[in-house]
């Protein structure tokens, strides 16, 4: 019992450490009049569990709920349905891992007395502190490689999504204005900074998901329509890596567990987090996928098939302020990374600290020029990335974290109330770990990469405008 009442003592103190921070934080711009401070504190400051919840929610549902009709398309409407729910409960799961082993890397840290003021801590820390230098290069290059090429897809879905109100310009160029916005995300300090546009972000995805509902019905069936899916192994596995993805945010669980006042507390956020997401991503993509059927095939963006409305114009701006938001989010990680390699990430000053950032959206944005494929590269970061950054990676370092009896003995968080026992999270662990390495790296890797070598060879790189129609000013 005393290991355990000293990992409690010590989260205790990570509590106050962490207020302490979130108070020191608003010190940037002191002001004397109280009502500002709460202004500012009420839309700019947060760290509650509330806020964690909006940021999870909101960073799982962003482009990719354009793209399950897609994939609807490519499974067929039960495969579509029961993957959905499984690869979201394997995020759940591996989430929560994430979030045991931050708590038991603080927890030690703090016992050695280290402080965390002006330092975030990331995924690849926990990793080194726990396991060692090599886990940490591995989660390193997995999780900046996967933000890396999350931010490259909402460039490239911003394109994609504001050709539909307006087709004088490509889709290219397009991606080049769109570039240039989503560089101000430099000035957004943290993922404490992220309170009201998360609570935004959700608003609008929840939307889109029944708007595209809603008008996928009233719509009905296109004439003729066929769901002939699954038909091919490619288009299958291509499919199942894209929902595989979906439930991939994991890359920023410990950036907005850190920005908690508490994060002890994250342990359960991400699953009702989820139970949120399907409740948009389940009806909105059978309902597109029931109106039109195997033409989803040759349009990723389920955009592309609606007609054009009022309603459907305030989904695509809203969609394309979301996606502002979540390359905020995808890039905040890569933008503290950066910092800590040329050491400026405890800088006080905003602006120094954003024109320190501005390199990292360089490769981002000409990434997004010269892949434009919305659909296929969800699928190849899924299969290629995402397996192993929030599947494979949290299971085996939270098997080997706990290895030892000493270990499991002092762990600061015991297993769970729903799993009492080490050995069935092992068991869980190890089949995670299985599954997706076989079904989600393996088959996955081989349809997603012969889908997207089949666009390069459609489309070429720098593709100009991808999968649209000749241009029609007047429809």
């Amino acid at each position: 019992m005393v290991p355990q009442k000293q990992a409690e003592e010590a989260m205790v103190i990570g509590d106050i450490i962490n207020v302490t921070e979130a108070n020191e934080g608003e010190e940037e711009g002191v002001v004397d009049n109280e009502p500002m401070v709460s202004f500012k504190s009420l839309l700019w400051h947060g760290g509650s569990v509330y806020d964690a919840w909006f940021s999870c929610a909101s960073n799982q549902v962003a482009q990719v709920l354009l793209t399950l009709p897609y994939s609807f398309s490519q499974l067929g409407m039960l495969s579509g349905v029961i993957l959905q729910v499984f690869y979201g409960l394997l995020g759940c799961w591996t989430a929560y891992l994430i979030s045991v082993l931050y708590v038991e890397y603080r927890t030690r840290k703090e016992k050695e007395n280290v402080s965390f003021k002006n330092h975030v801590i990331q995924w690849y820390e926990v990793l080194d502190g726990l396991l060692g230098p090599h886990w940490k290069a591995v989660g390193l290059a997995f999780n900046c490689t996967f933000l890396l090429f999350g931010s490259v897809i909402q460039l490239i879905a911003c394109a994609s999504n504001i050709y539909y109100i307006n087709d004088r310009l490509d889709k290219r160029t397009w991606t080049y204005i769109f570039g240039a916005c989503c560089a101000t995300t430099v000035f957004i300090p943290s993922f404490h900074n992220y309170r009201i546009w998360s609570f935004l972000g959700l608003g609008m995805t929840t939307y889109t998901a029944w708007y595209l509902t809603i008008a996928a019905l009233i719509h009905g069936q296109v004439d003729g329509v066929t769901h002939s899916g699954p038909t091919k192994l490619v288009l299958y596995f291509t499919g199942a890596t894209n929902i595989l993805y979906t439930f991939g945010g994991h890359a920023v669980t410990v950036e907005i567990m850190h920005a908690m006042w508490k994060p002890q507390k994250f342990k359960y956020i991400y699953l009702f987090a989820t139970f949120y997401v399907f409740t948009l991503t389940i009806p909105s993509a059978a309902a597109v996928y029931w109106a039109f059927g195997d033409q989803l095939l040759d349009h990723a963006n389920a955009f592309s098939l609606l007609p054009r409305t009022g309603f459907r114009d305030a989904a695509v701006i809203l969609m394309l302020i979301h996606q502002f938001i979540t390359f905020g989010f995808a890039c905040t990680p890569l933008y503290f990374v950066w910092e800590k390699v040329v050491r400026m990430h405890d800088a006080q000053s905003i602006c120094l600290r954003a024109l320190v950032r501005l390199p990292v959206v360089i490769p981002i944005w000409f990434l997004a020029i010269i892949f434009p494929f919305f659909g296929p590269i969800n699928s190849a970061v899924g299969a290629l990335l995402v397996s192993f950054t929030v599947y494979i990676i949290p299971a085996l370092a939270h098997m080997l974290t706990y290895r030892k009896a000493s270990a499991r003995q002092n762990a600061a968080e015991k297993p769970p109330f729903f799993l009492p026992s080490w050995t069935a999270m092992y068991v869980v662990n190890i089949f995670i770990v299985g599954w997706v390495l076989l079904v989600g790296f393996g088959f996955g890797g081989w349809a997603s990469m012969t889908n997207f070598i089949k666009q390069v060879d459609t489309f070429g790189l720098f593709a100009k405008c991808y999968q649209c129609k000749p241009p029609a000013h007047h429809r």
